[in-house]
């Protein structure tokens, strides 16, 4: 997609602060963070929301969030526990037209969030 912002970070044609990067997604820090860690773990791919994911894109998703995970624990913060959000349409809060799992880390999250 020519106009998606995430798109333009995956292929390297905006500047991030890349944390991760393979063949499939890609991590960066959240550009207005809600928490001391806020990593966004996108599909090189774009797939629209989750609404979007097909079959074939599970293990996919499933890779999203086996990096958000190995993120947590290189960041330093596993140990104490984090959040991992999907946001989905408008009212489900999803700003970016573009998959993305939040990693949310490093103090105690409340509940219910918002």
């Amino acid at each position: 997609m020519a106009e998606c912002i995430f798109c333009k970070i995956a292929n390297g044609e905006l500047d991030s602060e890349i944390l991760h990067s393979d063949d499939s997604a890609v991590a960066f820090n959240d550009i207005n963070p809600q928490a001391p860690h806020h990593v966004l773990v996108i599909p090189r791919e774009h797939i629209a929301s989750v609404a979007d994911v097909s079959r074939d894109d599970e293990s996919l998703v499933g890779h999203l969030c086996g990096v958000a995970a190995r993120l947590a624990e290189q960041l330093g913060f596993a140990e104490d526990g984090y959040r991992l959000v999907v946001n989905c349409g408008a009212h489900g809060g999803q700003a970016v037209d573009h998959l993305h799992v939040h990693l949310l880390g490093g103090r105690q999250l409340t509940w219910p969030p918002g």
